[in-house]
């Protein structure tokens, strides 16, 4: 006698599509949201620096990587990329529950600025040349440098959307694609001069412990039953 079988998972575009069209309201007012409540802060730490300002080292490696204007795009994309997982996200109790990793990661990052506020060397660049650059420095001036809270909240996604890709059974295309994307984000915050070495080396750390943290927290909810 034949057993009956599974039905087939939808393919992982579909489920995609099907994630995305969920809690669209909470998702168009949230992710803004708190995108600008962060802004705040940070922009107010950056300009209200409680403590003394120490100067980050310029490493061999940074002298290695030179400066490209070019990598702007890149610099600025993480604020779609970082759209993408909750966007991804179909559960009320996952968005809530990457939200709040989310905002640790964040917090954590802004209470090291507020005790130990910090900023890239000179890079003896003439700014004006290079206009959109020259805009990004008006508003952020390099400051608020480690641990850096752009590779932080990359590192942070790239976890995350790995995560949500595997279990909607992505290509792999689709997988290296997000890692390319994560590294080209990674790689701008040098190129642009906005953070050296050391500031991408404590957002990995940072962005990737709560990741990892976060992801095993959503398991472990997974594996409670519900009542």
């Amino acid at each position: 006698m034949n057993e009956p079988s599974c039905p087939a998972s939808p393919a992982w575009y579909r489920q995609f599509a099907a994630a995305a069209a969920s809690h669209i309201l909470l998702k168009a007012i949230g992710t803004p949201l708190f995108i600008a409540v962060f802004f705040g802060a940070y922009l107010y730490l950056l300009k209200h620096p409680a403590y003394p300002t120490t100067i980050m080292p310029f490493t061999a490696l940074d002298h290695f990587i030179s400066f490209q204007p070019q990598a702007m795009p890149l610099y600025v994309s993480l604020w779609v990329y970082v759209s993408l997982p909750p966007a991804l996200l179909a559960s009320r109790r996952e968005l809530y529950g990457y939200g709040r990793a989310m905002a640790a990661t964040c917090l954590s990052g802004l209470l090291i600025f507020y005790f130990w506020p910090t900023a890239v060397p000179a890079a003896h660049i003439d700014w004006t040349l290079y206009p959109d650059v020259d805009y990004l420095k008006n508003i952020d001036a390099a400051g608020n440098a480690c641990p850096s809270l752009h590779v932080a909240t990359a590192i942070f996604s790239a976890i995350w959307l790995r995560f949500i890709m595997r279990r909607a059974g992505s290509p792999r295309w689709l997988l290296l694609l997000n890692w390319i994307w994560v590294a080209g984000i990674l790689y701008s915050t040098l190129a642009t001069r906005q953070h050296v070495v050391v500031d991408v080396l404590a957002g990995l750390v940072l962005g990737t412990l709560f990741a990892i943290l976060s992801l095993l927290l959503n398991k472990r909810s997974d594996d409670i039953p519900s009542r």
